[in-house]
């Protein structure tokens, strides 16, 4: 009950009670942490998913102005890809797949919602969720690889790969990312304790992130962190904060690097590491090959105007796209595939411009925009438009420019609600 507590600079429009508001702040948790059990069908994700917009709806979630953009964009996307399907909606798994992306642009607006107001407290809440979540993950996905438990080496790892509690290593590395780069900023920012006990998470975290062999994941960890450490110094308020971050950063790489220097040490993860860290990999080399297909398909995508339908790629190519706005075009055509990049390129654009805004929540936001733009980077080389903390993290984004609009607009008037509400 203490954490029903109004955070200070959370938008004006949190009068709800002490009781409802730490029911909505444990359901942002429950779902952030169920986003790390994806291994089955339906997944938790989507039961609690489900059952939090119910109760979110039910207790008051505002549709604003500042979302028509996000939800005409997403709107069209699926309208394409629908229009695409038509020919196979007979087929189970593409009506599965349509519906995904409908459900998929569902979270979206959802999460915009829910993040537009008491911003500061939910964000709280969705990261402390994001890393339990990915504690679950990253420990199973390491006890699985070593085979610390009976028949959790074919239950958790996939070719030798450590993929925890998902179905692919890629998508376990870049699950992981946003929950490290949050333990990362503890490590850096917080008391010398609430420090410790983040970098004992962090490395466990990076770990099974090493451990999933997933090159997108481990390049994807090292670019954001640096990046976001980056705006972090940018945006310190003090010389001492600055210079911690940067001395704190520099020994956690020579930390790293003696880390990945002893798990070498062992042949089997060696070997392994020296193929998956190779760029020289035969389904990239070709013709047909990934980048080879990215041409290829990019030259189809000009003469069809509504697509091949979705996962009718294999059926001209060897393998799937492996490029999200490459699958846009083929899925849902040029309506897909010209409003898909649209949107992450919108969002990107105003990401960059809230950089700066100093709010309550801007941790919060700096760790999320990092991620979510190396997922959007990430997209040119694999599929990522399926991948629920995808779609959490743009939500999340277009929540927090609707409440750093509000806030700016009236700072003052926000805090003078949240005091109040705290005092009723």
């Amino acid at each position: 009950m203490a954490y029903a507590a109004i955070f200070e600079g959370s938008p004006p429009s949190v009068t709800s009670a002490p009781r409802l508001l730490t029911l909505q702040r444990m359901l942002v948790w429950l779902v952030a942490a169920s986003g790390a059990i994806v291994f089955v069908e339906p997944s938790p994700y989507e039961l609690t998913t489900l059952t939090a917009s119910f109760i979110f709806f039910a207790t008051g979630l505002r549709l604003r102005l500042v979302f028509m953009p996000l939800l005409l964009l997403l709107f069209l996307i699926n309208t394409g890809y629908c229009l695409g399907a038509i020919p196979f909606l007979d087929r189970s798994e593409v009506f599965s797949w349509v519906v995904t992306s409908w459900y998929m642009a569902f979270t979206v607006i959802f999460f915009a919602m829910v993040i537009s107001e008491d911003t500061s407290a939910r964000l709280d809440m969705l990261s402390r969720g994001l890393v339990t979540g990915a504690l679950i993950a990253a420990t199973s996905a390491i006890a699985g690889y070593f085979d610390l438990v009976p028949g959790g080496h074919d239950l958790f790892t996939l070719y030798e790969r450590a993929r925890g509690t998902f179905k692919d290593p890629n998508v376990l590395g870049a699950f992981l990312i946003l929950p490290a780069l949050f333990a990362l900023q503890s490590v850096v920012s917080d008391d010398f304790r609430k420090s410790l006990r983040s970098s004992i998470v962090l490395g466990v975290i990076a770990l099974a992130i090493f451990l999933a062999f997933s090159r997108a994941a481990w390049g994807g960890l090292a670019l954001t962190g640096a990046f976001m450490l980056a705006l972090m110094v940018l945006t310190s308020r003090t010389q001492a904060q600055r210079s911690r971050i940067i001395v704190t950063s520099v020994v956690a790489v020579v930390v790293a690097i003696v880390f990945v220097a002893a798990l070498l040490s062992l042949d089997s993860i060696s070997d392994l590491f020296n193929q998956r860290a190779s760029f020289d990999q035969s389904y990239d080399e070709g013709r047909f090959g990934r980048f080879g297909r990215h041409l290829l398909g990019a030259e189809m995508a000009l003469d069809l105007p509504f697509g091949i339908g979705p996962l009718q790629f294999h059926r001209y190519f060897p393998e799937d796209t492996h490029n999200s706005y490459l699958n846009a075009f083929m899925s849902g055509g040029w309506i897909a595939g010209v409003c898909y990049p649209a949107l992450l390129f919108v969002t990107v654009m105003l990401g960059f411009r809230y950089v700066f805004k100093a709010v309550p929540w801007q941790r919060a936001y700096l760790a999320i925009f990092s991620a979510f733009l190396g997922t959007v980077g990430e997209g040119f080389i694999i599929d990522t438009d399926h991948w629920r903390h995808f779609w959490m993290m743009l939500g999340a984004m277009w929540g927090m420019f609707a409440a750093a609009q509000r806030y700016k607009a009236s700072p003052n008037q926000a805090m003078s609600a949240s005091a109040n509400t705290s005092g009723a």
